[in-house]
């Protein structure tokens, strides 16, 4: 939810200083900054919580820990090169492959009752995945629409 909150709050902020500065909305651009935003947020997550976003990968996995920071790492990466406009199309093809490879830990999480901020397995079950698919399927084509499709 809160990867949400930060998208939409970033969007609607950025939408307005550009209004105020450039005196129109720039849709692509904000929705680039916000993703961006989003991104450097969730990168976070792979510093602070990592046993249990480890856990969120199955044991046969190997190297699971290494990675959770290096998917940490390329969310950041994938974060600022998204502010580039040479690159952006590239980083947005690259970030959907990202996104849908990314739909397979949270189901296993989910499946497993993985809390992934706890490290523990009293996580709320399947009926996240009611929230988690349809904002995946919301990420990528917010990414979609503002950095590949302009």
């Amino acid at each position: 939810m809160k990867p949400l909150i930060i998208l939409i709050s970033v969007f609607a902020l950025s939408l307005v200083i550009n209004k105020l500065f450039y005196g129109g909305y720039n849709f692509s651009l904000s929705g680039k900054i916000a993703m961006s935003a989003m991104l450097l947020f969730t990168a976070i997550g792979h510093f602070a919580y990592t046993k249990g976003m480890t856990m969120m990968l199955p044991s046969f996995i190997p190297y699971r820990t290494e990675l959770v920071y290096l998917t940490g790492l390329m969310e950041i990466a994938a974060g600022v090169a998204l502010l580039f406009p040479a690159i952006s199309m590239v980083t947005g093809w690259l970030l959907i492959v990202f996104f849908v490879l990314l739909l397979p830990a949270n189901i296993y999480a989910a499946f497993n009752h993985i809390n992934y901020q706890k490290g523990s397995l009293d996580g709320s079950g399947i009926n996240y995945l009611w929230f988690r698919v349809p904002l995946q399927i919301l990420f990528i084509l917010w990414v979609y629409f503002s950095a590949i499709k302009r």
